[in-house]
């Protein structure tokens, strides 16, 4: 039985200042692409995993992970929300979009 990524682009606020779809990056692939308000879920392999999602030059830290069959690694994303961290990211393209665990297995 696989394994499932859930990823949730949300946010609470009025505006986020990376826009557009991001790609979803699963081990060093493109596995999938989400836009603003949108849920995806990943069936993927159990076992060891490095996610991190990405729009052009722009993206967010790696967050690595260990899955096993059955479980759901449930993950949430956003573009930037404040601006001295979207400066920052001008600079440091890693800190442009925000990539967090709700729940790991």
């Amino acid at each position: 039985m696989p394994a499932t990524l859930k990823l949730d682009r949300e946010t609470n606020l009025v505006m986020e200042l990376r826009r557009g779809p991001f790609d979803v990056i699963l081990d060093g692939q493109s596995v999938d692409s989400i836009e603003a308000h949108q849920t995806v879920d990943v069936p993927i392999e159990p076992g060891h995993h490095t996610l991190q999602v990405r729009t052009g030059r722009y993206s967010s830290r790696p967050h690595s992970f260990d899955i096993h069959d059955g479980e759901t690694a449930t993950y949430r994303c956003s573009g930037g929300i404040i601006w001295p961290l979207y400066l920052a990211s001008l600079v440091k393209t890693d800190l442009a979009l925000v990539l967090k665990p709700e729940s790991t297995p």
